[in-house]
């Protein structure tokens, strides 16, 4: 286990490897196992008020890691540790005669490695904690908690020398109204928002950040299995120590599988695992020809992307006091430019797509820095756009779906940026009607991602239009769902369009949409709150009165893009125009035959409003049996008054809508990127 060389009282990183392994294995919580040691449990007798002694604390472990033959000198060697601990946290509570642990600083350890949802692990943190039981965290009470997370930095290899005061100023913060006491309320509302707390309790700690702290894609080992349980080497810096040491280009080496390659500087075949290769161009090399090559490191093919460590800095807490500077290991992190470089700023919602969100970062943390990569479940965008906020040139790589894509966007516009950098979209899950339009696809299918960064290099930049949504209830005291979104990026719906549809959407292939809108069609007559829409609503574009009269609508789509419930182009293709002149980006098309001409563009401060006529309509446009919907209008705004009940949907979201009036408005323009063409396949050039 541990060495005789280790320094009495600590644990080594094996130590800590080992026991992550054994928590894998056990289905226990340790909140539970706590209250076999409470007055009542058969555990009890081993407790002495808030400690256990040393059987005491060994049958916790037997307990709460369901093994009975847990090794004796490791037992011996952790309660030693938390001896240790209980006496540099300058305990004022007593220790049981003969010694002993607290058990909540055990058990808050143990939960630090646990998986648990936020809300909950902060309700049990604060519990946890909470001394006298009386519903405050005091400030003894809150610098026990500071002296946890310093604990659990250190073990999680942080560098913890100027962490204590930004997990003050944290602390501070989380006390809202200033009354030097923290209620349950703002813990959980001020924890849920802090991404380094959240971290430092556990909430977002996977098994991997405890083999490499959150580098383990960045370093990339390839090790024998009976090498897995020693010390490896230290993964490659991702950051330099000052702003003096930026812009020194010089490689990371580290261990890898040569897989027969050559050496970049003798060009002779290197043996397997015999040789180097640096994590930021990739160039291998033998172990002995590391030193006599060129030190300068140029980032290889990826270098239009990748952020390098000599372009970041840590700086004290004094030069930089934004928690949003905080990163989830306690530094403070700064970026200065790259000449002729655009550094990609990488967000991924791991719950996109089922696993795939979680495989697609953790690839992206190998292939790039993982400073510039992102989990969205850890705050949000607010921090990288944050970090990323000095530069001048470079993109975004938003991994998920639409509603991570409008998540996004709206992020931007809070931010308020020097520059908006332009926004390329690798769609996971279904849908992603967004994707399609700017051509990245229906849905990530596992293809290599450095294929797909290649493709955001020669990508073009196109704004996006971006739609205001006021919905105004003519009962503001009527009880309704509420409006999801205030922004429109892809299209709004009122009727047969939002009805039922995308909750459909979201959970089923495209061919099981397509039964499903057969089956809807032909097994009952659509719900009566859609028919006869005509009679329940009025549409004004631009002051001018829509006449729905000609025909039967049961639902009305306002269209930004042409895509529409996974693919579906309700507004269908145009006819050449004979020379028309497009009209003007304020001017409103009502006129049928020229409507035949119009065609959609994103970035054209319009949108399209398209009737349908019913169930059976869309899904014959959705299964291919028909080209469109009904072209009703193209206009730069739009006011709706409706006088009952409808459903209505934003971008995929639905909701039941009283009696209101709607007005859509132009917002603003969104740059984002457009991949290149689909080279034309087959002799001829068909698709």
């Amino acid at each position: 286990m541990a060495s005789s060389d280790d320094v009495e009282g600590s644990l080594t990183p094996v130590d800590f490897i080992q026991l992550q392994h054994y928590m894998e294995e056990s289905s226990l919580r340790v909140k539970d196992v706590i209250k076999e040691f409470q007055p009542g449990g058969r555990l009890a007798q081993h407790s002495f008020g808030e400690c256990v002694d040393a059987l005491g604390f060994c049958l916790f472990l037997k307990t709460y890691l369901e093994v009975d033959d847990f090794p004796e000198d490791f037992c011996q060697r952790l309660f030693r540790y938390f001896q240790q601990v209980e006496q540099d946290g300058a305990t004022k509570s007593p220790l049981p005669k003969g010694g002993g642990v607290f058990l909540r600083d055990v058990s808050c350890y143990f939960s630090v490695l646990e998986e648990a949802q936020p809300r909950e692990k902060l309700e049990f943190t604060f519990k946890l904690y909470d001394k006298d039981c009386n519903g405050l965290l005091d400030s003894s009470e809150v610098d026990r908690i500071i002296t946890q997370m310093m604990r659990a930095a250190d073990y999680l290899g942080w560098d913890v020398t100027e962490l204590r005061p930004v997990l003050k100023d944290m602390m501070t913060a989380i006390d809202v109204d200033d009354s030097e006491t923290v209620t349950l309320e703002e813990w959980v509302k001020g924890g849920m928002n802090n991404v380094p707390l959240l971290v430092l309790l556990g909430l977002k700690v996977g098994k991997y950040m405890f083999y490499h702290v959150f580098l383990l894609a960045s370093c990339m080992y390839t090790v024998h299995s009976r090498c897995a349980n020693k010390n490896p080497e230290p993964c490659a810096r991702t950051f330099v120590k000052s702003k003096q040491e930026t812009g020194k280009a010089v490689h990371d080496w580290i261990k890898a599988d040569s897989n027969s390659s050559k050496c970049q500087v003798c060009f002779k075949k290197i043996k397997t695992l015999a040789g180097r290769r640096c994590v930021w161009c990739r160039e291998m090399r033998h172990e002995d020809c590391v030193l006599s090559g060129l030190t300068k490191c140029d980032c290889g093919p990826l270098k239009d992307h990748i952020l390098p460590p000599w372009a970041i800095y840590t700086v004290s807490k004094e030069e930089d006091t934004s928690l949003l500077n905080v990163t989830p290991d306690g530094h403070i992190l700064q970026i200065v430019p790259i000449p002729d470089t655009n550094p990609l700023l990488v967000f991924v919602n791991p719950k996109s797509g089922g696993k795939q969100g979680e495989r697609v970062l953790r690839k992206f943390q190998g292939l790039l820095n993982p400073r510039q990569v992102y989990n969205l479940s850890n705050g949000g965008p607010a921090p990288g756009l944050h970090f990323f906020r000095s530069l001048h040139h470079y993109r975004i790589l938003v991994c998920g779906g639409d509603g991570t894509v409008g998540w996004l966007l709206d992020a931007i516009d809070k931010a308020d940026l020097q520059v908006h950098p332009p926004v390329a979209v690798l769609p996971l899950g279904t849908g992603n009607d967004l994707a399609r339009c700017l051509r990245w696809g229906g849905g990530y299918e596992g293809s290599d991602l450095r294929e797909i960064l290649k493709e955001i290099e020669v990508g073009k930049v196109i704004p996006l239009d971006r739609w205001s949504i006021q919905v105004i209830p003519n009962d503001p005291q009527e009880p309704c769902d509420p409006v999801p979104y205030e922004i429109i990026n892809n299209y709004f719906s009122i009727g047969v369009v939002s009805h039922k549809l995308s909750w459909k959407d979201a959970h089923h292939t495209r061919m099981k949409n397509k039964l499903w809108y057969f089956e809807l069609a032909t097994s009952e007559s659509i719900s009566a709150s859609c028919k006869k829409l005509k009679d329940c609503l009025t549409v004004e574009c631009c002051g001018r009165h829509l006449d729905l009269s000609s025909s039967s609508l049961e639902g009305i789509a306002i269209l930004n893009i042409p895509s529409m419930h996974g693919g579906s182009n309700l507004w269908g293709e145009s006819k050449k125009s004979d020379g028309l002149a497009e009209p003007g980006h304020d001017e409103v098309i009502t006129d049928h035959e020229l409507l035949k001409t119009v065609t959609q563009d994103i970035s054209d401060k319009r949108f399209e409003v398209v009737g349908l006529e019913g169930v059976l309509e869309m899904g014959q446009i959705y299964t291919g049996l028909k080209s469109a919907g009904h072209r009703l209008a193209q206009t730069s705004q739009v006011t709706i008054r409706t006088t009952k009940a409808l459903p209505m949907q934003i971008d995929g979201e639905p909701w039941m809508q009283p009696p209101c009036t709607i007005h859509i408005t132009h917002k603003n323009q969104a740059n984002m990127l457009m991949a290149a063409p689909t080279k034309p396949s087959g002799f001829f050039h068909l698709k």
